[in-house]
């Protein structure tokens, strides 16, 4: 390549390159060579936007651009170190060439970028990058970019992820099952105690009536009262409220243990009957209040 700006630029800034044929005597005083922003020389690296975070064991790109100001020839632009650091290992670099135009004047780049890849995890630094550009007054002009900060995390692994779902999902459907338990528990003992409730009212309007009502018509109503009872109890016939069922066949299939003399009673009153005393109902009622286990309080 020609190396016609960068002389150019040199003699612009007063550096004063000797002629071959010369003769430089050893108290000449040593040649001060121009900076690179003396000579429109800048350096960028990084991709735009800033380093995103990457994952240890993959590779990424890590770009340095050299730009200057073309003046009608071109730079001659060396790599002179390498990317390698602590966790990580440069493994490849490529570059390209380009011109554009910027505010009126023509510039030009060269684009190093260099393969690196992750081999720890941390934040992790990528060194500042060393380049060359020949002269030829001998003496090489050094270019340096900045280090730069780099990211690098383990692999992401669903599996915990998989597994915390999973549990979470295991948590909250024995949470709703215990919830819906504890809900129909609840209404169980609900209906129970309102059926109760209801029992102990009607018997109560009984208890009211052992002196004023007709002592057959008294005892069979009780014997509803009983049947619903034994309904609930044993899930038969609920919801004719214990019209179907027979507490005869209950009482001989050992079922109803003590109801006996109370069965007794109730079969006398459907076949016959006859005038009770109001005290012999209420011993009757206070049978059947035990039997059911029902109290005249709540």
């Amino acid at each position: 390549m020609e190396n016609d700006s960068l002389n150019m630029a040199e003699d612009s800034v007063g550096v004063a390159v000797p002629d071959s044929g010369a003769v430089v005597q050893d108290s000449a005083p040593a040649l001060q060579m121009p900076t690179p922003e003396q000579l429109g020389i800048s350096i960028t690296s990084g991709p735009e936007g800033g380093m995103k975070s990457v994952t240890v064991g993959d590779s990424f790109d890590f770009p340095v651009t050299v730009s200057w100001s073309v003046q009608g020839s071109a730079l001659l632009v060396v790599p002179s170190g390498s990317a390698n650091a602590k966790g990580l290992m440069q493994v490849g670099l490529s570059q390209e060439s380009s011109r554009s135009v910027k505010d009126g004047k023509e510039v030009a780049s060269i684009t190093f970028t260099y393969k690196i890849v992750a081999q720890d995890t941390g934040n992790l630094h990528i060194p500042a990058l060393r380049f060359e550009i020949p002269t030829q007054a001998g003496m090489p002009l050094d270019l340096r970019s900045e280090s730069v900060d780099v990211r690098v995390v383990e692999p992401f692994n669903p599996l915990p992820l998989a597994v915390g779902a999973v549990v979470a999902v295991c948590v909250l459907c024995a949470g709703l099952w215990r919830a819906r338990r504890r809900a129909a528990a609840r209404e169980a003992v609900a209906a129970r105690n309102a059926a109760e409730n209801a029992l102990r009212e009607k018997m109560m309007v009984l208890k009211q009536r052992v002196n004023s009502a007709d002592s057959r018509e008294w005892l069979l109503e009780l014997e509803g009262i009983c049947k619903e009872y034994v309904a609930r109890r044993f899930g038969l016939g609920a919801e004719d409220n214990g019209a179907g069922v027979n507490l005869e066949t209950l009482v001989k299939d050992g079922k109803l243990e003590g109801w006996e003399s109370l069965v007794e009673e109730f079969a006398h009153a459907r076949y016959g009957g006859g005038q009770r005393d109001g005290f012999e109902n209420r011993e009757t009622w206070k049978a059947a209040m035990k039997l059911m286990g029902v109290s005249e309080e709540e």
